[in-house]
């Protein structure tokens, strides 16, 4: 079982103070939409793949594909609305069962307590009938998950992709944070907020209680720059706390929007590495459109406001290639010693694409170019030995390198694809 802490820096997390790269893959629809058998055979796929972390919805995903399987975590009135009162006990038994099986393969559960759908105000309720959970109801509801889940030393999420909208849908936060601290403060916390949002409300971004920071850079086509801005932003906040892209684009989910087109294996992996040079170094969640839903093909797919393309099946989008590339990028991060990487604004191109950044001796360093081009740095890296890595096909090669004038200049590779050059010092 893994107890996450925080590095002295709070720039990382660590596990019996060896940096810990937090891997996540995205599974909200976990315990409403998946059986035991099915559950065992994703979660020994993911293992092998080097994923450590899994984000789930403690509550039923608003956006889930369609199920046969009928398990609730309340009890329902005369309207079939949901009592948020009354805890459907047979619910959180098997979720427990979920869970005790992901922490037994090594996984730390990050459980989500509060999407926004059930809170008033949000984006997310807006679009939404059903009832609302009362604000009396968060204390009592939070208190009995973390009574039943602590054990398992998770991360407590929360919020849900949540935009902050007033100081009435803030309380519903407050009171679940606070709740969290007093009965588990072992354990670690943090907010999942809206695509795009950099903005943290005062109460917030202060706040003792809250552990580290996730933003999303999310699935809109035109917005993918933000990978990296929000990761300088979140860098940059005046409280430091480790920084996570918790919801870059997933692998093959179609555009929001409904804009045509899917997001590539290729995109996904761009948007990690651009998050991990650029302040959030932590570590870095993947989603593959099927899996986080949990899609069987046949059944309802439909998520308002969103407008996102139909799901794949679970089985054939639990075997797309990108995750094995972001378990790749851990394994880099592991065999470089990259836990404390900051962003090094040194790349000479027109174009921000190409990110940088060093750890903070500079004893190692690291540059992403998802295009190939004359790289241009603006330091003298005459002292560094270096590595070029061909990220699709995973292979290593040892670069041309010159310097000129405090430049150093890495001719045009061999390779069709994204590259991550390593330095490190001689």
């Amino acid at each position: 079982m893994i107890k996450l802490g925080i590095s002295a820096n709070k720039r990382y997390f660590v596990h019996e103070d060896t940096p810990f790269f937090y891997l996540a893959d995205t599974v909200w629809s976990a315990f409403t939409n998946i059986t035991l058998e099915e559950w065992a055979y994703y979660l020994d796929y993911r293992k092998q793949q080097g994923f450590n972390v899994l984000q789930m919805n403690l509550l039923r995903q608003w956006d889930a594909s369609g199920s046969e399987l009928k398990y609730e975590p309340f009890a329902s009135d005369a309207d079939g609305s949901y009592n948020f009162f009354e805890f459907n006990e047979s619910y959180f038994d098997r979720a427990e069962t979920m869970v005790q099986m992901a922490v037994d393969r090594g996984f730390v559960p990050a459980l989500v307590l509060l999407w926004c759908n059930y809170i008033p105000d949000t984006w997310a309720a807006k679009l939404r009938e059903e009832k609302k959970m009362p604000l009396e109801a968060v204390e009592p509801y939070v208190r009995y998950a973390v009574n039943r889940f602590s054990k398992y030393y998770p991360i407590y999420v929360i919020s849900g992709d949540t935009d902050f909208p007033s100081e009435r849908a803030n309380q519903y936060y407050l009171t679940a944070l606070r709740t969290v601290k007093q009965h588990s403060p072992q354990c670690l916390t943090t907010l999942h907020i809206q695509g795009r949002l950099a903005m943290l409300p005062d109460e917030f971004s202060g706040n003792p209680d809250l552990d580290f920071y996730m933003y999303q850079s999310g699935h809109n086509s035109q917005f993918q720059a933000t990978a990296y801005t929000l990761a300088q932003e979140f860098y940059n906040k005046p409280e430091t706390r480790p920084v996570i892209n918790s919801e870059p684009c997933y692998e093959q989910m179609g555009y929001s929007r409904r804009v045509y087109g899917r997001f590539t294996r290729a995109d996904v992996r761009k948007a990690a590495w651009q998050s991990l040079l650029s302040g959030a170094a932590a570590g870095v969640t993947y989603g593959a459109h099927g899996i986080w839903s949990w899609h069987q093909k046949g059944r309802r797919f439909g998520v308002t406001g969103e407008g996102f393309d139909s799901p794949y099946d679970w089985r054939s989008a639990l075997k797309f290639e990108g995750a094995w590339d972001y378990g790749f990028a851990k394994r880099l991060f592991e065999l470089y010693g990259l836990a404390d990487l900051r962003p090094w604004n040194i790349a000479l191109k027109n174009t921000e694409e190409i990110r940088a950044a060093a750890t903070a001796d500079f004893g190692k360093m690291a540059v992403y170019v998802p295009v190939n081009t004359v790289l241009k740095l603006d330091a003298d890296l005459g002292g560094y030995e270096f590595t070029l890595i061909d990220l699709e096909h995973r292979r290593f090669a040892v670069p041309q390198v010159t310097v000129r004038e405090n430049i150093t200049i890495l001719e045009m590779h061999d390779f069709e694809a994204d590259v991550l050059l390593i330095g490190s010092k001689k």
